[in-house]
């Protein structure tokens, strides 16, 4: 074995895809963001807990409206994704800069994404750990798939701009869902 700096840990057991993390300002200005600090907290309600960083713009409008949509993208988006994250939103219309649409949504304000083969719209049902650790709490409220691309390759962030692509699935008898 050989030591593992500790900035390096997250690498290894990031939880799931990248997503885009969408949030709407309570002036209306809409914004997307790149995520892949996230996990399930609870199937029913489905729960999910992320960070997002203080010094981001999604930061302050999940704080003002409590609402977002989780897009989740193909690795056919990979690029686009990587466009989102690498400018601000700040001084950028990120949708417009990576060619993404946004789409209304039924629930909440911040809009879907129409290019993700799933979109899921949330609220902030918990905010104890945002001053601490930046960790929300979302509720999905709805949740949206596209039928037409069944058997999606999600991209998972392991550090320096380096992306792992879904793999080959393995299965074994279970009795959990």
């Amino acid at each position: 074995m050989k030591e593992l700096p500790l900035d390096e840990v997250y690498r290894l057991i990031e939880p799931g895809p990248v997503v885009l993390l969408s949030t709407r300002s309570g002036q209306g200005r809409s914004n997307v963001m790149t995520m892949s600090w996230h996990t399930m907290v609870a199937v029913a309600p489905p729960t999910i807990a992320c960070v997002v960083s203080s010094g981001d713009l999604s930061f302050f409008a999940l704080r003002q409206t409590k609402e977002c949509v989780i897009a989740i993208p193909d690795v056919g988006l990979a690029e686009k994704v990587v466009k989102v994250g690498n400018c601000s939103g700040r001084d950028t219309d990120k949708f417009a800069k990576a060619w993404l649409t946004p789409l209304p949504a039924e629930r909440v304000s911040a809009p879907l994404v129409a290019e993700c083969f799933s979109n899921l719209e949330c609220r902030v049902v918990d905010t104890r750990l945002v001053n601490k650790y930046n960790l929300f709490v979302l509720e999905v409220l709805k949740a949206w798939i596209d039928p037409g691309r069944p058997k999606p390759k999600t991209i998972h962030h392991v550090g320096n701009g380096n992306f792992v692509i879904d793999g080959e699935v393995i299965h074994f008898e279970s009795r959990m869902p």
